[in-house]
C-alpha cells in the first residue's frame, strides 16, 4: 500500500531535551497524570477536513497543496486514498480518534441517491480500517454550508427544499456516526444566520432550526445513538450574524426550545476570539451551565479578523483551557479535535506532521501545567478568600436565599461602611507566569 508519510515511522516521546523534529517533547501518551494516562486526559482527534482535504485556498488565492494523493482523478479513488493516508497518519502519531463531515469523506454525486451510496461505500472502508487499527470516531457531522443550496442557510433557510435536503444529509450523517461508533454528533451553523434583517424572518428561522435539531435527536435516539449532541458556537463568517454567536447565546436558544437536556457545547478557541471572548471564557460558560462537551483545538491570529484555524502553540492558553477541562471533570464523550490547518505556504505532508506534533505537545504541557496550578493552590486559595464574605453573616443569607430587599436595607442601615479588597490581577498573573516558566 502506498505510504503518504514516509518521513516518519512511529512518532515517540523523547523528552523536552530532544532536538528531533519528529518526536514529542511533552506528550508522553502512557504517562500517568493524576490517576490516568495522558492520552485519556487529552483524547486527541484528527480533523478529516483540514488534515486530508484542505488545499490552502483563501479568499485571495487558489490552492497551494496537492491533495490528489498521487495524481488521482476519480473522486472515489481520492476518497479511499484519504482514508489510507488518514489512518497511516493517525497510527504513526498515536492519535486514537478522528472527526468528519459527510462531505469530507465522500464526494457528492449527481443525485442524492448517488451521494448516499458514495457515503456508505467510504464508511464501510473506514470501518475496516478502524477494526484493523483500533482507532475510534470522536464525532461526526454534516456539511450543510458549502453547497449553493445552502446559500440562505440550511435549518434556517427561507427555502423549504433546502431545509429538507439538510435534514436528509443529517439523517445519513447520524447513521454513519452510529455505525462507526461515534460518541458525538455536531451541529455547526456555518450559514445559520442572516446578512440583513430587511429580508429575514428571524422568529421562523430560529423555530425551524430548533425543529431540525429536535428531529435529529429523536432520530438519533431511535437508532441507538447514546452519545452527545453538540452545538459549536461561532459569531460570524461566513454569515454576517450567526445565530450560534457564542456559548451564552446558544444556551439561551437551547433553553427556549427545550433542547438543553439533549445538547452540550463543542467550544472552539478561534470562534471564541471572533466573539470577543477568550477561549477559557467560553469553556467556563459551558462548564458552569453543565454544557461542557468537546473542544476544537486551534488558535486565531489577533491581527486578522477571520477564522484562521491555526495550530495551537500558546502554552498559556492551553493551560487555562485544561484548567477548565479538569474543573469540568475531564472529557466524557468529547475530546481535543485539531480543527486546525497548516498555513498556506506550508504545503507538504511533512508540514502536517510538524503541526500536529506541535499542537499535541502544547496541550500535553498545558495539562501538566494546569495540574501544577491546582497543586500550587495559590490562585484557587485567592479566589476562595475573595468570596469569603458569602460564607457567613449577611453573605451566607444572600447565597442561601434567605435575604430580601428589606433585610438587606436593614443590614446596610446598621453597617454603612464598606471595606473593599484588591482584586490583585497583576499578582495572580505573576503567580501563573511563575508556575509556567519558573
Amino acid at each position: 500500500m502506498k505510504e503518504y508519510f514516509p518521513m516518519i515511522s512511529k512518532v515517540k516521546y523523547e523528552g523536552k531535551g530532544s532536538k528531533n523534529p519528529f518526536a514529542f517533547k511533552y506528550y508522553d501518551a502512557e504517562r500517568i497524570v493524576v490517576g490516568k494516562p495522558m492520552k485519556e486526559h487529552l483524547k486527541f482527534a484528527m480533523s478529516w477536513w483540514h488534515t486530508l482535504c484542505a488545499g490552502g485556498a483563501d479568499p485571495f488565492g487558489t490552492t497551494t497543496m496537492d491533495r490528489s494523493y498521487g495524481g488521482l482523478t476519480d473522486p472515489m479513488d481520492i476518497a479511499r486514498a484519504k482514508v489510507d493516508a488518514g489512518f497511516e497518519f493517525m497510527t504513526k502519531l498515536g492519535i486514537e480518534y478522528f472527526c468528519f463531515h459527510d462531505a469530507d469523506i465522500a464526494p457528492e454525486g449527481k443525485t442524492f441517491a448517488q451521494t448516499k451510496s458514495n457515503l456508505w461505500e467510504i464508511v464501510e472502508y473506514i470501518e475496516q480500517k478502524m477494526k484493523q487499527t483500533g482507532i475510534k470516531l470522536l464525532w461526526g457531522t454534516a456539511n450543510c454550508f458549502n453547497s449553493p443550496r445552502y446559500m440562505h442557510g440550511a435549518g434556517t433557510s427561507c427555502n423549504a427544499h433546502s431545509f429538507a435536503y439538510a435534514a436528509a444529509q443529517i439523517k445519513n450523517a447520524i447513521e454513519a456516526t452510529v455505525r462507526l461508533g461515534g460518541k458525538g454528533y455536531v451541529f455547526w451553523g456555518g450559514r445559520e444566520g442572516y446578512e440583513t434583517l430587511l429580508n429575514t424572518d428571524m422568529a421562523l428561522e430560529l423555530d425551524n432550526m430548533a425543529r431540525l435539531m429536535r428531529m435529529a435527536v429523536d432520530y438519533g435516539r431511535s437508532i441507538g445513538f447514546e452519545g452527545d449532541f453538540y452545538i459549536e458556537p461561532k459569531p460570524k463568517e461566513p454569515t454576517k450574524h450567526q445565530y450560534d454567536f457564542d456559548a451564552a447565546t446558544v444556551l439561551g436558544f437551547l433553553r427556549k426550545y427545550g433542547l438543553d437536556k439533549d445538547f452540550k457545547l463543542n467550544i472552539e478557541a478561534n470562534h471564541a476570539t471572533l466573539a470577543g471572548h477568550t477561549f477559557e471564557h467560553e469553556l467556563t460558560v459551558a462548564r458552569i451551565n453543565d454544557a461542557f462537551g468537546s473542544i476544537d483545538a486551534n488558535s486565531g491570529d489577533p491581527n486578522l479578523g477571520w477564522d484562521t484555524d491555526q495550530f495551537p502553540t500558546d502554552v498559556y492558553s492551553a493551560t487555562l483551557c485544561m484548567l477548565e477541562v479538569i474543573r469540568a471533570g475531564g472529557f466524557t464523550n468529547g475530546g481535543l479535535n485539531f480543527d486546525a490547518k497548516v498555513r498556506r505556504g506550508s504545503f507538504t505532508f511533512e508540514d502536517i506532521v510538524y503541526a500536529y506534533i506541535s499542537g499535541m505537545d502544547t496541550f500535553a504541557l498545558g495539562l501538566l501545567k494546569a495540574y501544577e496550578v491546582i497543586e500550587d493552590g495559590r490562585i484557587d486559595e485567592f479566589v476562595k478568600q475573595r468570596y469569603i464574605s458569602y460564607t457567613e453573616g449577611i453573605g451566607k443569607d444572600i447565597k442561601e436565599g434567605r435575604a430580601s430587599l428589606e433585610s438587606l436595607e436593614k443590614y446596610i442601615l446598621e453597617n454603612d461602611a464598606v471595606q473593599m479588597q484588591s482584586g490583585r490581577q497583576e499578582y495572580l498573573e505573576t503567580v501563573l507566569n511563575n508556575i509556567l516558566f519558573g
